[in-house]
C-alpha cells in the first residue's frame, strides 16, 4: 500500500482498500493468526495484480493491440464473443487450465458457467446497444480464470484478462457471484482501450464509477430490469448477508451498515464529503461515489432502461479522448455528458436537464 500522495499503489478490484484495511484490523495477529497471516497474504497477491495491470494499462494502443493480436484476439472474423474460461486450481497463476470455451456444453463447476455467462452478456450488452465489439472493439478474446488463489477475496482485470477468487465463505462468497462484478472489471477493459483514465484522484474515481456504472447496466440487462425498478446494489451476493452489498449507488454510504468486520460503507454521495485518502490514491475507491451517484439520480429520473439514453451518454462521453483526457475531472466529465447528451437529444431536452440537475445535485 501507498504511504503519500506521491505513491499510487492501490488495488485495481472490485474489494477496495479499505475494506482490506478494516478486515486487517478486525484480526488481532495473536489470537487470530492463522487469519491475520491469510489477510496479509491477500495484500502480496493483490499488489502483484495491480503491478501487472498498470504495466499493460501504460503500453502504447498499438502495443496493447499487438499483444491481443498474439495471445487475446479471436480467430474469427464474425462479430461474436469468444470466451475461454480457466481454473487456477486455487493457485496462483495465470491463466491456469483451460476448462471451456466458446460454445462448448456448461460445466459441473458453476464458477465455470457464471464467468462464462456474466462475459457473455457483457460483450452483448456493448455490441448490442453500442456497437461494440468485445473489450478493445477488436473483438479480442475473453479470457478468464476462476479459483485463483486460496480463499482469494477479489476480483481483478489484470490488463489481459480477468481474475476470480474464491472468497473465504464467510464474508465474501466467490466473486463470480455477481454479474455487476464481472462486469465492472472487463469495463475496466473497455476503458484501457478508450480514454484510459489514470488511476489517482478525480480521474481514478471516474475510472471506478464508469466501471460501477456499466456493471449495473449489464446486470439490469440480464435481469430485464429498468432503471426504477434495479437495486442498483454492487456486489450484493458477493458480500455475504441479505443486508449487505460491496457498494449502493442510489445511496453510496449505506450499502452496508455496522458489519460485524467491516463496519460502515463511507463512501461519499456529495462533494461535500470528498475524501483524499492517500491509501486509495486519493480515494479512487470512495470518492467514485460521487459520479456513481450522479448516474443513478439521471438514469432513475429520465426513467426506462438505463442504456437507452444516459447510458448512451455515458458510453459516449468514456469513448471520447477529446472531452476525456486521461487525468479529467468531475467538472470535465459532467461538461462531457452535458455536452453529449445536448449532441445526442438536444440542449433543452429532459435528457440534457436531469444530467446536468444530477451532477449539481452531488455538488459537481
Amino acid at each position: 500500500m501507498c504511504q503519500s500522495k506521491q505513491h499510487f499503489h492501490s488495488e485495481h478490484c472490485i474489494i477496495p482498500p479499505y475494506m482490506r484495511v478494516k478486515l486487517m484490523e478486525a484480526y488481532d495477529e495473536g489470537k487470530e493468526a492463522t487469519t491475520f497471516a491469510a489477510q496479509a497474504n491477500q495484500f502480496t497477491i493483490d499488489e502483484t495484480l495491480r503491478g501487472r495491470r498498470i504495466a499493460f494499462s501504460k503500453l502504447s494502443n498499438k502495443a496493447r493491440m499487438a499483444i491481443a493480436k498474439k495471445g487475446f484476439r479471436k480467430k474469427q472474423a464474425a462479430t461474436r464473443p469468444y470466451r475461454e474460461v480457466y481454473t487456477s486450481s486455487n493457485q496462483e497463476r495465470l491463466p491456469g487450465k483451460l476448462v471451456r470455451k466458446e460454445g462448448a456444453a456448461s460445466s459441473t463447476d458453476q464458477d465455470v458457467n457464471r464467468a462464462y455467462d456474466g462475459a457473455g452478456y457483457t460483450w452483448t450488452f456493448y455490441f448490442s446497444h453500442f456497437g461494440r465489439n468485445s473489450i478493445d472493439n477488436e473483438g479480442m478474446k475473453l479470457i478468464q480464470s476462476v479459483h485463483y488463489g486460496k480463499s482469494y477475496q477479489n476480483a481483478f482485470w489484470d490488463g489481459k484478462q480477468m481474475v476470480y477468487g474464491d472468497g473465504d465463505g464467510k464474508i465474501f462468497a466467490s466473486f463470480t457471484s455477481d454479474i455487476d462484478v464481472i462486469g465492472h472489471e472487463l469495463t475496466h477493459g473497455v476503458q484501457q482501450y478508450e480514454t484510459n483514465l489514470e488511476y489517482r484522484d478525480q480521474s481514478g474515481a471516474l475510472n471506478e464509477s464508469l466501471a460501477d456504472v456499466f456493471g449495473i447496466m449489464i446486470k439490469q440487462y440480464a435481469l430485464k430490469q429498468d432503471a426504477k425498478t434495479s437495486d442498483w446494489l454492487i456486489g450484493e451476493n458477493t458480500l455475504i448477508g441479505e443486508q449487505y452489498a460491496i457498494r449502493s449507488m442510489k445511496a453510496p454510504g449505506e450499502a452496508y451498515r455496522n458489519h460485524p468486520q467491516l463496519g460502515s460503507d463511507p463512501q461519499p454521495a456529495h462533494m461535500k464529503d470528498y475524501t483524499d485518502d492517500p491509501m486509495d490514491n486519493g480515494g479512487v475507491h470512495l470518492n467514485s461515489g460521487i459520479p456513481n451517484h450522479a448516474f443513478y439520480l439521471a438514469a432513475y429520473n429520465v426513467g426506462g432502461y438505463a442504456w437507452e439514453k444516459v447510458g448512451m451518454v455515458w458510453y459516449k462521453a468514456m469513448t471520447n479522448k477529446e472531452l476525456v483526457p486521461p487525468n479529467a475531472t468531475f467538472e470535465q466529465f459532467k461538461e462531457a455528458t452535458i455536452n453529449t447528451s445536448g449532441i445526442l437529444f438536444g440542449k433543452d431536452n429532459s435528457v440534457t436537464k436531469e444530467i446536468a440537475d444530477a451532477w449539481k445535485n452531488v455538488g459537481v
